[in-house]
Protein backbone atom coordinates (compact mmCIF):
# COMPACT_ATOMS: atom_id res chain seq x y z
CA UNK A 1 0.00 0.00 0.00
CA UNK A 2 1.09 3.67 -0.34
CA UNK A 3 1.39 6.23 2.00
CA UNK A 4 -0.24 9.13 -0.28
CA UNK A 5 -2.50 12.10 1.32
CA UNK A 6 -5.16 13.30 -0.67
CA UNK A 7 -6.21 16.79 -0.40
CA UNK A 8 -9.29 17.76 -2.24
CA UNK A 9 -11.48 20.96 -1.81
CA UNK A 10 -13.65 21.79 0.81
CA UNK A 11 -17.26 22.67 0.09
CA UNK A 12 -18.90 25.41 1.15
CA UNK A 13 -22.57 25.25 2.93
CA UNK A 14 -23.99 27.24 -0.30
CA UNK A 15 -24.48 30.27 1.66
CA UNK A 16 -23.95 33.54 -0.12
CA UNK A 17 -22.40 35.22 2.79
CA UNK A 18 -19.13 37.63 1.76
CA UNK A 19 -18.46 38.21 5.67
CA UNK A 20 -18.51 42.23 5.24
CA UNK A 21 -20.02 42.18 8.69
CA UNK A 22 -16.94 40.23 10.22
CA UNK A 23 -14.79 42.13 8.56
CA UNK A 24 -16.22 45.62 9.58
CA UNK A 25 -16.76 44.23 13.27
CA UNK A 26 -12.19 43.23 12.78
CA UNK A 27 -11.85 46.76 12.39
CA UNK A 28 -13.68 48.43 15.21
CA UNK A 29 -11.51 45.95 17.33
CA UNK A 30 -8.33 46.42 15.85
CA UNK A 31 -9.28 50.37 15.98
CA UNK A 32 -10.04 49.70 19.94
CA UNK A 33 -7.11 48.18 20.31
CA UNK A 34 -4.90 50.64 19.10
CA UNK A 35 -6.50 53.08 21.14
CA UNK A 36 -5.95 51.37 24.12
CA UNK A 37 -2.05 50.67 22.86
CA UNK A 38 -1.49 54.04 22.53
CA UNK A 39 -2.93 55.24 25.85
CA UNK A 40 -0.87 52.71 27.42
CA UNK A 41 1.85 53.75 26.17
CA UNK A 42 1.47 57.70 26.87
CA UNK A 43 1.02 56.08 30.62
CA UNK A 44 4.48 54.87 30.36
CA UNK A 45 6.09 57.30 29.00
CA UNK A 46 4.70 60.19 31.41
CA UNK A 47 6.47 57.72 34.15
CA UNK A 48 9.38 57.56 32.06
CA UNK A 49 9.33 61.56 32.37
CA UNK A 50 9.24 61.83 35.79
CA UNK A 51 11.26 59.09 37.27
CA UNK A 52 13.59 57.43 34.73
CA UNK A 53 16.70 57.38 36.74
CA UNK A 54 14.51 55.22 39.30
CA UNK A 55 12.92 53.04 36.22
CA UNK A 56 16.56 52.23 34.69
CA UNK A 57 18.18 51.64 38.06
CA UNK A 58 16.02 48.62 38.39
CA UNK A 59 17.51 46.75 35.39
CA UNK A 60 21.16 47.77 36.26
CA UNK A 61 22.93 44.21 36.47
CA UNK A 62 24.21 43.73 39.78
CA UNK A 63 27.84 42.03 40.72
CA UNK A 64 26.89 38.72 38.76
CA UNK A 65 23.77 38.62 37.90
Amino acid sequence: MSDQQQFGKRGGSGDDFDGAGEAGQAQVTRESNTSDIDSMLDEIDGVLESNASEFVSGFVQKGGE
